[in-house]
C-alpha cells in the first residue's frame, strides 16, 4: 500500500511539473501547489493561478491605475510578470476587442532577431520529446497521447504518425538513430536502414536520454539509469548495466567531456564516469526537482523547480567535485534549459519556466505560450529551435540575426567566473 502511494505521488508530481493542470473547480489556491510541493491528488484546493493568470480584462482596467502610470510599470502578480509581459488569453482565442488599448501581450514573442517559422499541427496531449536527426529533413515529436509524429521540414506537414501504444516520456536522435522512451521499453528506429528494435526492461517510464559514443543512457521512473551499448546499425543495442543512486525519478541528464550528469526529483545531481560507469560524486544544491541540465564551456548549468538556475564549476580541471559558482534566481520554477547561437555565434540561453514563458538571456527576448513549455530542443547548425507545450502545440523558431541585448557570458552573472 505504501509503495503504491509513493508511486502515485511521484506520477502526480511529474504531471504537474510537465504541464498537467486539473480543471479549476475551486476558488482558493493551494499554497503548497504554489511552492511546487503539493502531492495530494485530488487536492481540495485549486491547482491553478487566480484570474490574473488568465489575463482577464475585467481584473485590471486603466481607471484603477494611478494617474500617469500604465499597467506594465505598476502591476505585478505573484509570478513576477508585469501585465505587458502577460499573454492576453482573449487574443489567443481571437476574442479580444481591446486592440491597442489592451494591457496584455498581443504576440507570441517579444524581442528582435528571432521569429516564429511555423506552428505545427498539434498532438492531442502535451509534448514530451522532440528530435531532429543531423542531416535529416524530418523532425520527430512525441506526446503524452502515445503518438510519434514525423514532420517534413520542407513543407511543415505531418508526413506520418505512429501510435506507439503508451505515453512518450522522451526522444533523442543520434546520427541515423531515433530513440523513443516509453513505459518499460525504448523504441530504436534507424532512419537509413528502416531497422526497428524494442529495448525492453522493468524500470517504468523513460523521462530523459543522453548519448556518448556507442552508449545510450536512459533516466527512468524508478530512479535508475539504464545503459545500452550499440554494436552495428543492423543489430539491437545490448543492455550492459543499471546505474543506481537516485531515490526518485531521473528527469534530466547531460554528457559533458567524459562524464554523465543526472538530475532527479530527489533534488540531487549525480556525476558518473563514462569509462567505468561508476558514480564520481553526488551533491544537492537545489531544494526541489532538478528538471534540466546543460553543459556550457567548462561549466554545468542546472534548472530547478526551486526557481533557480545554478552555475557549477570545478575548483580545477578534472576536479571530482563541483561547487556552485553562482545562483541565478527566477520568479518561477525552471522546466527546461537549452542554448542556441545568433548569426555572430553569440550564445543565447533558453530557459522555460512554469509561468508559460521561455526566457532568452540576457534580456534578449521572451516567448509566450498558453501552457507550460516542457520541451526546448535546438538544431543549432541552422539557428533553429523548437518549443513543445502542455497542450500539444509544437512551434519552430529561427534566429534571424543578431539578437539585441547583452551577450551572455557566465562572468556577467558572477565576475568571479571571468
Amino acid at each position: 500500500m505504501a509503495v503504491k502511494l509513493v508511486e502515485r505521488n511521484i506520477v502526480t508530481q511529474h504531471k504537474r511539473n510537465r504541464g498537467f493542470r486539473p480543471l479549476p473547480s475551486k476558488t482558493k489556491v493551494c499554497s503548497y501547489w504554489l511552492k511546487g510541493r503539493c502531492n495530494r491528488s485530488p487536492c481540495r484546493f485549486l491547482h491553478a493561478e487566480l484570474p490574473l493568470q488568465n489575463a482577464s480584462h475585467s481584473k485590471v482596467s486603466a481607471s484603477t491605475l494611478p494617474e500617469g502610470h500604465v499597467a506594465s510599470n505598476t502591476m505585478k502578480e505573484r509570478d513576477g510578470l508585469k501585465l505587458g509581459d502577460r499573454l492576453c488569453r482573449h487574443w489567443t482565442s481571437g476574442t479580444c476587442t481591446k486592440g491597442d488599448k489592451c494591457l496584455f501581450q498581443h504576440s507570441w514573442s517579444r524581442g528582435e532577431g528571432f521569429s516564429l517559422l511555423a506552428t505545427l499541427e498539434r498532438h492531442e496531449k502535451g509534448i514530451s520529446g522532440v528530435g531532429y536527426p543531423s542531416g535529416s529533413d524530418k523532425l520527430y515529436s512525441g506526446g503524452k497521447d502515445g503518438v510519434v509524429r514525423i514532420w517534413d521540414c520542407h513543407t511543415g506537414q505531418c508526413s506520418n504518425k505512429v501510435d506507439v501504444g503508451s505515453e512518450v516520456g522522451s526522444i533523442i536522435c543520434k546520427d541515423q538513430w531515433v530513440f523513443i522512451g516509453l513505459q518499460n521499453v525504448v523504441k530504436a528506429w534507424n532512419t537509413q536502414t528502416a531497422a526497428a528494435f524494442d529495448l525492453k526492461f522493468t524500470a517504468g517510464l523513460v523521462y530523459c536520454f543522453a548519448v556518448k559514443g556507442d552508449l545510450l543512457f536512459a533516466g527512468c521512473q524508478n530512479g535508475h539509469i539504464l545503459v545500452w551499448r550499440g554494436s552495428s546499425p543492423s543489430s539491437p543495442l545490448q543492455l550492459i548495466t543499471s546505474l543506481e543512486g537516485h531515490t526518485s525519478v531521473v528527469v534530466s541528464m547531460m554528457v559533458g567531456a567524459n562524464r554523465l550528469y543526472t538530475g532527479s526529483l530527489d533534488g540531487t545531481i549525480r556525476v558518473w564516469d563514462i569509462d567505468t560507469l561508476g558514480c564520481i560524486t553526488s551533491f544537492k544544491g537545489h531544494t526541489d526537482a532538478v528538471m534540466s541540465l546543460i553543459c556550457w564551456d567548462e561549466y554545468l548549468l542546472s534548472g530547478s523547480l526551486d526557481r533557480t538556475i545554478k552555475v557549477w564549476g570545478g575548483s580545477s580541471p578534472g576536479a571530482r567535485t563541483l561547487e556552485v559558482e553562482y545562483t541565478h534566481k527566477e520568479e518561477n520554477g525552471v522546466l527546461a534549459l537549452n542554448g542556441v547561437h545568433d548569426k555572430e555565434r553569440n550564445p543565447i540561453l533558453l530557459a522555460s519556466c512554469n509561468d508559460d514563458t521561455v526566457h532568452m538571456f540576457v534580456e534578449r527576448g521572451r516567448i509566450f505560450s498558453n501552457w507550460e513549455v516542457g520541451v526546448v530542443q535546438v538544431a543549432d547548425a541552422c539557428h533553429i529551435f523548437f518549443t513543445g507545450d502542455g497542450s500539444g502545440i509544437l512551434k519552430v523558431w529561427k534566429v534571424t540575426g543578431v539578437l539585441k541585448g547583452s551577450v551572455l557570458r557566465l562572468n556577467m552573472w558572477n565576475p568571479s567566473l571571468a
